[in-house]
């Protein structure tokens, strides 16, 4: 296998006591940004969290955005509790905002609790393959419904769109129904990154598949089939708790525990097999601090990490084009 290059990201869940201040978050993100991490997301639930309430993802990342000009910003939704009019219309003004560092981690908690959110009750399997389908097709065909040229700002004739480039949206799904177009121009991204793990791809058709695995052979096992069902980019799971031992909080997740070394020397054996990782950190703070101090700049020194470039969009930092229109 040869070595290439890694993109690394960071979940920042914000859901532990003391990640809730504003103050906390500026400082991990900034933190994420100078280290070279390519995006950060921020972990969301129709439930509340362990420990009590927290702000909902898409509230936390506009809120960084001003402070950050390259790291991308990624926002876990749910498909099941959420309607796609409102998460189309949150995640292009996401990106807007931004200047284009969105992305969407597609979720889909079909369970009776969550459902109860809403009013609702439990999906079975096929019903939540169906939805997490269809709703992501709505917020794709809501973000094209404006043309990239549709505001046109012509104060000779009062003209703020032309409206020949703004397109109708009636999109019927199995639970819901759409009218459009969106109330936001078309993203700067196009369409902002949309992220998945393997389990909901064949449903989201996400530019970048989540991985998880029991083991290096797993991960390695599943991100092929990832590859062979057209996944354009694959991010493995990795759980980090450098230091001490403790214990696995996701099975499905890569465990890791140990050095920075270690771990460095893991991620470069990562990279022959993936395109990514997205770390998920024990102890936020602390654990932040080492990868920003030593295994990002280990791994930067080794021309594995490439940083993305102030200004760059995500897609950009990514290497994925720009998303074409179907109206286009």
């Amino acid at each position: 296998m040869t070595s290439r290059s890694l993109h690394v990201a960071v979940e920042l869940d914000g859901a532990e006591p003391g990640r809730l201040s504003p103050g906390a978050l500026a400082g991990a993100v900034t933190t994420a940004e100078r280290a070279g991490f390519t995006f950060a997301t921020f972990d969301d639930s129709p439930l509340p969290p362990r420990g009590g309430l927290r702000l909902d993802a898409g509230t936390r990342a506009a809120y960084v955005t001003t402070l950050t000009d390259r790291l991308g910003l990624a926002v876990t939704a749910n498909v099941t509790t959420a309607e796609p009019f409102h998460l189309a219309a949150q995640l292009a003004s996401l990106d807007h905002a931004s200047r284009g560092r969105a992305a969407w981690v597609v979720a889909a908690d079909g369970s009776a609790a969550a459902l109860a959110t809403v009013g609702g009750s439990r999906l079975d399997p096929d019903a939540l393959h169906h939805e997490v389908a269809e709703s992501v097709e709505a917020v794709r065909r809501l973000w094209d419904s404006w043309d990239d040229d549709a505001v046109i700002k012509d104060v000779a004739t009062g003209r703020y769109l032309d409206p020949d480039k703004v397109h109708h949206v009636d999109f019927t799904g199995t639970r819901f129904s759409v009218k459009g177009p969106l109330i936001t121009p078309r993203p700067p991204q196009g369409r902002p990154v949309v992220l998945a793990p393997d389990t909901l791809a064949e449903a989201a058709r996400p530019d970048i598949v989540l991985v998880g695995g029991t083991g290096l052979d797993d991960v390695r096992a599943r991100a092929a089939r990832a590859r062979e069902t057209g996944a354009r980019l694959v991010f493995a799971e990795v759980e980090v708790r450098l230091g001490d031992a403790g214990r696995r909080t996701n099975p499905d997740r890569l465990h890791y525990t140990g050095s920075p070394l270690g771990l460095t020397e893991l991620l470069g054996w990562l990279a022959t097999s993936v395109d990514g990782v997205r770390l998920h950190l024990a102890g936020q703070a602390a654990d932040l601090t080492a990868l920003a101090g030593e295994v990002l700049p280990s791994l930067r020194s080794e021309g594995l990490l490439v940083p993305p470039r102030p200004g760059a969009t995500l897609r950009a930092s990514l290497g994925l084009p720009r998303a074409e229109s179907v109206f286009a």
